[in-house]
């Protein structure tokens, strides 16, 4: 039985990614792996920020399943938990503060580091990737001396892509060394423009996006890093590596910047490798997918029984996954200015049609996404499919209420 890992990035748009077409070539290692990988076209966020999107990455659940507090409810089942119940060694190495300790998310970890304690500045407001893969290596070197060596389940989450956009000039050059800003003036960016959610000058709006990709090249060497610790300690052979993001990020697509309660494709569609050193050659995977489905499939790679609990379906074997729908659901907010009278917002995806529902506003939206893939021409009123769309979303709302 091989180890399992689960890497996510934070805010890591699909289209940064040279393996789902971006020639930008800000991601040359995740793109060499592509022979090793299970490639998934079509893997969609429950959520569009971590909140709304990590009940579905770590415990198969939807955001509002279980009410809307912050704190991660004691109902909701962390697949942490279920490997450890089974003997199954788990560790967590991440960097983000709404999935630490005090949220709840440490439940079934045999080690979890989420850094709290670390010393970060408002410019760096995280642990960047490098001081990750430092927590990492160091907790598998204390692994490979143990005398009883036993399959593990390792998750790490890189925060270096989300804002405030501060990357280092080296990767700023590699993305455009015509770009010249110091530090203070990328974060004087963040707080004048980003924080304000303020797309209104395109030149602006460009300049963030190169910030953005700057990230994107750095994560991915990070990546790289991380790899290279694998295979020093000769555990490439014996993993599995999941990799994917919780939800990527805004630029202008649908007036606005970052990741609020939006179900646009931007924020929902995410990238999603299953990298296998044994794999004899790439698979791609059309079918809709869901990062809900993340819990079953690391539960059916250690060959355990199915959770009752969680909501999504294993994807491996790849010819047994249901062909169904994706949902998602979160909260129509702006920033971190979520409040308990905010109303929720929905979206339902089968084949290539979607629609969203926005509960604050009672507004309906459907997009062909064959022929509108950037989700500008609203044809709620004229596609033959809307009513039968609607029927499919609204079981969900009423459950939610």
């Amino acid at each position: 039985m091989k180890n399992v890992i689960l890497l996510t990035v934070d805010t890591l748009r699909k289209d940064t990614l040279g393996c789902y077409g971006n020639e930008d070539k800000l991601t040359p290692f995740i793109d060499s792996l592509q022979d090793k990988c299970i490639r998934f076209t079509k893997a969609q966020s429950i959520g569009p920020y971590t909140q709304a999107s990590f009940p579905g990455i770590l415990t198969s659940s939807y955001y509002l399943e279980y009410g809307r507090g912050k704190k991660l409810s004691p109902k909701r089942t962390l697949i942490s938990e279920v490997l450890q119940k089974t003997k199954i060694t788990t560790a967590a190495f991440h960097s983000n503060p709404y999935l630490c300790d005090f949220f709840g998310w440490n439940r079934g970890w045999d080690i979890f580091y989420d850094s709290m304690e670390a010393d970060v500045t408002p410019e760096v407001p995280y642990v960047k990737g490098d001081g990750i893969n430092k927590e990492v290596s160091e907790w598998l070197s204390s692994r490979v001396k143990e005398k009883e060596y036993k399959p593990f389940f390792l998750w790490l989450h890189y925060m270096d892509v989300h804002e405030p956009y501060i990357p280092e000039k080296k990767y700023v050059d590699m993305v455009d060394p015509s770009v010249n800003l110091t530090q203070d003036e990328m974060f004087t960016l963040f707080k004048n423009v980003l924080l304000k959610r303020d797309a209104s000058d395109k030149g602006t709006v460009k300049l963030l996006k190169k910030l953005y990709d700057a990230h994107v090249r750095e994560v991915d060497d990070y990546i790289k890093d991380f790899f290279g610790i694998l295979e020093r300690f000769n555990l490439l052979k014996n993993s599995l590596v999941i990799m994917t993001s919780d939800h990527g990020d805004e630029f202008n697509e649908h007036g606005g910047l970052s990741h609020d309660g939006k179900m646009y494709s931007e924020l929902i569609d995410i990238p999603f490798l299953i990298y296998d050193y044994d794999t004899a050659k790439a698979e791609v995977c059309h079918a809709l997918v869901s990062n809900i489905d993340i819990p079953p499939t690391i539960v059916h790679l250690f060959a355990l029984e199915p959770v009752n609990d969680f909501e999504g379906h294993s994807l491996l074997p790849l010819e047994d996954y249901p062909k169904k729908g994706c949902f998602g659901e979160s909260i129509s907010k702006i920033g971190h200015k979520e409040k308990e009278t905010d109303k929720p917002i929905y979206f339902y995806q089968e084949d290539e049609q979607k629609i969203i529902y926005r509960q604050d506003s009672n507004i309906w939206e459907m997009y062909g996404l064959k022929e509108d893939p950037k989700e500008l021409n609203n044809i709620i009123g004229t596609s033959v499919m809307a009513r039968e769309m609607k029927e499919k979303l609204r079981p969900r709302i009423k459950k939610m209420g």
